[in-house]
């Protein structure tokens, strides 16, 4: 099993309490992303007495098929009631794209940077 990192870089600005953000690899596809779910629930797990919205940090992925959006689509289904999932994607990035295609758009957030996504 290789590692996923998926955790944000020192310099991006910290989640506001109740929120936790991931960003994931720049690489989302049947390769890894059973991988990433089970990573992303645990975490979820863990905080999910005080979780309220988990941001997924998309701007770095320049990959993703289907199962990226299976993905952000079984994580929205496998959180508490309370909590909420927020997506974060380059406008005119592949991520993006596939969440508009495959209809997840319309059921999940999706912000064009990091920044609107954090104060929403």
């Amino acid at each position: 099993m290789s590692a996923v990192p998926f955790f944000p870089a020192p310099h991006e600005p910290s989640a506001p309490p109740g929120s936790t953000l991931l960003a994931l690899p720049p690489e989302i596809d049947d390769s890894n992303a059973a991988e990433l779910f089970a990573l992303i629930s645990s975490v979820a797990r863990l905080r999910a007495p005080r979780l309220q919205v988990l941001i997924l940090d998309l701007t770095a992925t320049h990959f993703m098929d289907s199962q990226g959006a299976r993905l952000v689509d079984d994580l929205r289904h496998q959180l508490q009631p309370r909590a909420r999932v927020r997506v974060v994607a380059a406008p005119d990035g592949v991520a993006s794209r596939v969440l508009q295609l495959t209809n997840l758009r319309r059921d999940v957030p999706v912000y064009d940077n990091l920044a609107e996504a954090l104060s929403a």
